[in-house]
């Protein structure tokens, strides 16, 4: 996450052109000798892609980071520091591609210098390490056992202003998180191993009492990591407190103010029973939460702490509860041992150094003291290296879309219109670089995808947007899926020996589910009896549910003529109706009630008197059959 290009994060993905080249991510490496006037960026044949000349009275430090628009952001060391020691830097320069200085901003004075680190946020602000001074009594009143003049750390946030200004905007001091258990009438007294979120004053006393050396942002838990050479730990602290809070033990999202929300390392610092790992660690950096391996684990580079005091990259994976950490009391913070190592295999690098876990589950590691550049796979095979000589505090690995800011994302839909309930299959194609990431959202919201190209069933017009990136490259499309509503499904009727739909056009008619060739008026003369049923297909090509089912049970009897009359009233009716004929035999005969769809509601034999009042107002059909199988139906209107 450090600097502002690692909080974007990755999935593996090989690449598919060559046996090297899929083994080792593509990209371009950025390293800069410590102390020297020039930054390199150079392609994995190990040629020069890109130099940087800086002023011969602005040498690098110890940071520098690749930001967006090929801007670095770099120490530099700066001249006149009051504190020294190494690495001061007291200086903070960005630098554009061409090498001109766009923001150079000066923190140093007989109180406090900047040293060693710093971290490009997603803001724009730059977080800095720094010292800050202490006299020989202000230590003594906070508790040490020592009467000596300390330099103990400080963080602040710095939002740059014009060419040279600067605003500190945040700030956390460890001299506000001390305990002590050597002096119950001085400040700060207490039983250390009771307070693991404190750091003790007293262990491994010195001027440069804490020698922080690394520092990474991490935007999602809105926290800060950073190491300690001399404590030989990594540490949380909570960045969402005011400044306020940040002095204090509450506040924040953690609740805990500035206090350490997590500690790793050496149990040893605070008194409790645990193993020591770390020997000398630098580069304190959260692995990005998409890494295929170890996503959102904390990383340190063990300067000294391998086998035979060999220099290793240590990853651990913290005991995450919210914003803050699982610790049983009285017990080290977990894990108990590391969850991967990588030892390097030449001597160590008794200072300096990194690694940095890139999107495709290898990773890049620096030997610092030794001028040496390697990149390992997941399996720790050696897949690509660059032997540069003298000293090399960091290096770091940028893929071409972010060093030649040329990366698209193109989304489609096909089809892009289709009626309610239709599915559609989303797709985007990406250039400038290998696509690593991908993270679909819709509007109305609802829909979220990390696949390429999925597929989606939109009930309403529906615009999909997808986000791509490959390492800290980032693209953004979207494609817009329009849907038409079915049409309603149809009513049938009946006029006569008819059978009409409520649609005027689009019409097609069923029997017994099966489509019938040809009938697709709005209008159906049964052919025989069965269920009949009609659909609409309307101008968008969109097809209605099925009607209702409309029984015919009369095909098969012959109708009555005009002049076999039979008479019904009152028509309409409050709910009594009475049947007259005259041209059957009116001893026998059937009569049958049916709705408005054709369900049949009533069957009665030899009745002249038919009670509707059971039933709601409306259209109801009135049919009767004779003793020789004549049929005539009449049309009765409800209203009670």
């Amino acid at each position: 996450m450090k600097p502002l290009i690692f909080r974007l994060f990755f999935i593996s993905l090989l690449l598919s052109f060559g046996i090297a080249r899929c083994q080792t991510y593509d990209g371009y490496t950025l390293y800069f000798p410590q102390n020297g006037t020039k930054a390199y960026l150079v392609d994995l044949s190990g040629n020069t892609y890109h130099q940087w000349t800086f002023n011969s009275n602005s040498a690098t430090c110890y940071a520098t980071y690749l930001l967006s628009g090929g801007v670095l952001l770099r120490t530099v060391n700066h001249a006149g520091n009051y504190f020294n020691g190494g690495p001061i830097s007291g200086e903070v320069q960005k630098v554009d591609w061409n090498g001109n200085v766009l923001w150079d901003f000066i923190y140093s004075t007989q109180d406090y210098c900047t040293h060693h680190d710093i971290c490009g946020m997603p803001n724009g602000n730059v977080l800095l390490i720094a010292y800050e001074r202490k006299t020989a009594a202000q230590a003594v009143q906070a508790g040490c056992a020592l009467s000596i003049e300390m330099w103990p750390d400080k963080i602040v946030e710095i939002q740059p202003s014009g060419t040279n200004g600067g605003t500190v905007v945040w700030e956390w001091h460890a001299w506000n998180h001390l305990v002590q258990d050597h002096d119950a009438t001085k400040d700060n007294y207490g039983v250390v191993a009771n307070h693991p979120e404190l750091l003790n004053i007293n262990y491994n006393t010195s001027k440069d009492w804490m020698h922080m050396n690394g520092i990474d942002y991490n935007p999602v838990l809105d926290q800060i990591t950073f190491s300690s050479h001399a404590l030989n730990e990594i540490y949380v602290i909570d960045h969402s407190t005011t400044i306020a809070q940040a002095a204090s033990h509450t506040g924040g999202n953690s609740g805990k103010g500035g206090d350490l929300l997590y500690r790793w390392g050496n149990p040893a610092a605070y008194q409790t029973a645990g193993t020591t790992y770390f020997n000398v660690v630098h580069d304190a950096h959260w692995v990005p939460e998409d890494d295929p391996r170890f996503p959102n684990a904390l990383s340190g580079y063990n300067n000294k702490g391998g086998a035979g005091n060999k220099t290793c990259v240590d990853i651990i994976n913290p005991p995450y509860n919210g914003y803050n950490y699982y610790l049983t009391p009285g017990s080290a913070y977990q894990p108990s041992i590391y969850t991967w190592r990588h030892t390097y295999s030449g001597n160590q690098s008794q200072d300096n150094g990194n690694s940095q876990q890139l999107p495709n589950g290898n990773t890049l590691v620096c030997i610092g003291m030794s001028g040496f550049i390697y990149e390992i796979d997941s399996n720790q095979v050696q897949v690509w290296s660059k032997s540069v000589g003298g000293t090399l505090p960091q290096s770091y690995r940028y893929p071409p879309c972010y060093v030649n800011s040329t990366y698209t994302a193109t989304a489609s839909g096909l089809p892009e219109t289709i009626c309610s309930g239709g599915t559609v299959q989303l797709d985007v194609t990406a250039s400038g670089g290998d696509v690593y990431i991908y993270n679909w959202t819709s509007n109305p919201a609802g829909f979220t995808s990390n696949i390429k190209n999925p597929v989606v069933t939109p009930t309403v017009t529906t615009t999909y947007t997808v986000t791509i990136k490959n390492g800290p490259c980032s693209a953004t499309d979207a494609v817009t899926i329009t849907v038409n509503q079915l049409p309603p499904a149809p009513t049938i009727t009946q006029t006569g020996d008819s059978l009409i739909s409520s649609a005027s056009s689009g019409n097609q008619w069923f029997l017994n589910n099966n489509a019938i060739p040809g009938a697709t008026g709005q209008i159906l003369v049964p052919s025989s009896n069965g269920s009949y049923q009609v659909q609409v297909t309307d101008i968008n090509n969109c097809t209605s549910p099925l009607s209702e089912t409309f029984n015919v049970t009369w095909m098969g009897t012959e109708q009555m003529t005009n002049m076999e009359a039979f008479s019904v009233f009152p028509n309409p009716t409050t709910g009594i109706i009475t049947i007259t004929a005259s041209s059957f035999n009116t001893r026998y005969f059937e009569t049958a009630i049916f709705n408005s769809i054709g369900r049949q509601l009533m069957n009665k034999q030899n009745s002249r008197i038919i009670d509707l009042s059971e039933f709601e107002n409306g259209i109801y059909y009135l049919t009767i059959k004779s003793l020789n199988n004549k049929l005539v139906t009449r049309k009765i209107v409800l209203i009670k």
